[in-house]
């Protein structure tokens, strides 16, 4: 916990709830009859509603971006380094919104919520949502907070996808698309890790098809493996060897299997057990498909020129030179489509050995370009904002 909330934070925050009774039809031909979306906003919103910006999360992200629910949280919220007093997403300039997607498990309507058909929670028969899906629920949130145009929407990874997604689908609500460490569909390799981490958690013993909540069980083991093997892509082999290498655990060779003998198994093992504690599997599952399924051009011959040939908002792309997982040349690919479309696109490749996690850590130069992209959406002259 904090002994004291640094100034730069947006300090204690509150998440809200907005209910939805309009029926969300989803790409998977099922209807959504009702469902609520839990989020949480740090700024205020100007007179005009010009400084409204969406952060969209990743897999395993949610609504809770930036700042402390209580004094006692041992963490602030997952990108407390870009959102705050002074940061990137300045909050004294911006009114940052942030919701957790359909089908998450913090709240918004997803595999835990209670199913208004059965008073069962949906477990395995809550539908399969989509990027688009959850782009077209957060329109609606955006129209629930009289926001009819984002000054930007932002995202990494798998949030660079629903950011890519908003400007493909509403052209005119967003000035500005910042998409980090992301790619416009998934490689072969990315859909085969979410297949295998799919497959630890389908078949746990206790997973039960889904139904896991009806036996007041878990499916701890499957879970763990999934997030140690995503947690494993989420990291370059320069930064497992700078903090790990081969480091043994307890400074010794146990010679067996059960116990942890190099600190990286042991640093794997920890992510596993706590992420369980926290993730829902149902969800996981959900989340995974979500980025599979991302393929905006499937609908446009294949061809990503003609997809962002319509879109209006002004790009800005960062990738990270040791992402292998959505590599800077994914990044490339979306430039290169805008640029052929002469649209508005700046790019930033930012060495680092992070690997994909690094969009998520204050690296001076990514933090220092990421800043001064911002600084142009909705720049302060003497105190006062003005649009550019």
């Amino acid at each position: 916990m904090p002994e004291q909330i640094p100034p730069d934070s947006v300090g204690l925050v509150q998440p809200q709830s907005q209910h939805f009774d309009q029926a969300l039809a989803l790409d998977c031909g099922r209807i959504l009859p009702e469902y609520d979306l839990i989020y949480e906003t740090y700024g205020q919103l100007n007179a005009d509603a010009s400084n409204a910006i969406l952060i969209c999360h990743a897999l395993s992200g949610d609504h809770h971006v930036a700042g402390y629910h209580c004094m006692s949280d041992r963490k602030p919220g997952w990108w407390e380094t870009a959102i705050g007093k002074g940061k990137p997403i300045d909050s004294n300039r911006f009114f940052v919104v942030c919701c957790n997607n359909l089908g998450g498990c913090k709240g918004s309507t997803g595999p835990t919520s209670i199913n208004p058909k059965t008073g069962k929670a949906y477990g395995p028969d809550f539908p399969i949502v989509t990027v688009r899906d959850w782009v077209n629920s957060q329109a609606r949130l955006a129209d629930a907070l009289g926001i009819q145009q984002w000054a930007a929407v932002i995202g990494g990874s798998l949030g660079g996808m629903q950011a890519l997604q908003w400007a493909i689908d509403y052209p005119d609500r967003l000035k500005h698309c910042v998409v980090i460490a992301a790619a416009p569909k998934l490689s072969a390799q990315n859909i085969a890790f979410n297949e295998v981490a799919r497959q630890a958690i389908m078949t746990d013993p206790d997973f039960h098809a889904g139904h896991y909540y009806e036996h007041n069980v878990i499916p701890r083991r499957g879970l763990m493996l999934a997030r140690m093997l995503g947690h494993i892509t989420y990291l370059s082999d320069d930064a497992m060897r700078k903090r790990f290498d081969r480091e043994l655990h307890e400074g010794k060779l146990n010679f067996g299997f059960n116990e942890a003998e190099f600190q990286v198994e042991s640093y794997l093992r920890y992510q596993g057990r706590s992420f369980v504690d926290r993730f829902d599997a149902n969800t996981y599952l959900l989340m995974t498909k979500a980025l599979d399924y991302f393929d905006p051009a499937s609908e446009f011959d294949n061809d990503l020129n003609k997809t962002l040939a319509h879109v209006q908002a002004k790009f800005c792309l960062m990738s990270f030179t040791s992402d292998w997982r959505f590599s800077p040349a994914r990044s490339r690919e979306m430039v290169n489509a805008l640029l052929a479309n002469k649209k508005n696109v700046s790019y930033l490749e930012i060495e680092a050995h992070h690997g994909h996690d690094a969009f998520l850590i204050p690296i001076p130069h990514y933090m220092q370009c990421f800043q001064a992209y911002m600084h142009s959406v909705f720049p302060f002259f003497e105190g006062v904002a003005n649009e550019v």
